[in-house]
């Protein structure tokens, strides 16, 4: 079964207009979720908000967003003031100029989502958008509204859809000069760099989803489906021993050695 596109409504190019449909690229519908319950019922436990000094339970039609601007003041922002601000954004995706499909780096990536036409008069416009780019080896990027919030989005042509980026803001990425630049470069020796890249070839292999699987989903399912058919509690795993922790003075050279060893004999 297809997943519903969450958002409807136009791109453009110029003087180009089309009906597209976004739907989320990733999703965690198969993540297991658990439920706070009541012990002794067994129901559901609904949370409630409360005011943090009286401690009274606050109703839904009091309950306002508000933006502090000093400790215990808040500014109340409405709903219709949040509305405004989205403007045509909020329904348009409005190419207004292009990159080097190569120049935006993986950090300023954020939620990746599926754009496509959304019927059959729309494929030919689209499509020329699409493929214009693909051409070119350029990413398009615009502005789009999604959860009352407006982001700056990348446009990817991508086999027979585009996929839309939403981008991260510029103070929300930290510069890595801030980081790094405290670390002291230290040139390592060729022999060191020569093994390890020989330890590379030997476990490099072609890319497969099976190797980013979560085993503890996995483990999880099977505990949930034992007890759904009201098999026996599985028994606690026995605690594995803590790992002793690593010398600090570690001989690089021999313990390279002794991977590619390893990595020999499993291939062998």
């Amino acid at each position: 079964m297809a997943p519903r596109p969450y958002w409807k409504g136009y791109l453009k190019l110029s003087l180009v207009t089309c009906p597209v449909s976004l739907t989320p690229a990733t999703t965690e519908r198969e993540k297991v979720r658990f439920h706070t319950i009541n012990a002794k019922t067994g129901n559901r436990v609904r949370s409630r908000y409360v005011d943090a000094d009286t401690g009274k339970p606050v109703t839904e039609e009091d309950e306002v967003r508000g933006y502090e601007v000093e400790e215990g003041r808040h500014v109340v922002i409405e709903d219709e003031e949040l509305e405004a601000v989205g403007l045509e954004s909020t329904r348009t995706i409005d190419i207004q100029q292009f990159v080097p499909s190569d120049s935006i780096e993986w950090i300023w990536y954020e939620t990746p989502y599926y754009l496509m036409p959304e019927d059959e008069v729309a494929q030919e416009a689209f499509a020329v958008i699409r493929e214009a780019m693909a051409a070119t080896e350029t990413v398009g990027i615009s502005r789009l509204v999604l959860a009352r919030r407006e982001r700056a989005v990348m446009l990817q042509p991508r086999g027979k859809g585009i996929v839309l980026w939403t981008l991260r803001y510029g103070d929300e990425v930290r510069d890595p000069e801030e980081i790094f630049g405290k670390t002291k470069e230290k040139k390592p020796e060729a022999k060191l760099v020569s093994l390890v890249r020989k330890v590379i070839e030997d476990k490099t292999e072609p890319w497969d989803p099976s190797m980013v699987r979560d085993p503890v989903q996995e483990r999880l399912k099977d505990i949930i489906a034992s007890k759904t058919k009201k098999k026996a509690k599985p028994k606690k795993r026995k605690e594995q021993e803590e790992p002793e922790t690593p010398s600090n003075v570690v001989n690089i050279m021999d313990a390279l050695r002794k991977s590619l060893s390893q990595e020999k004999k499993k291939s062998s």
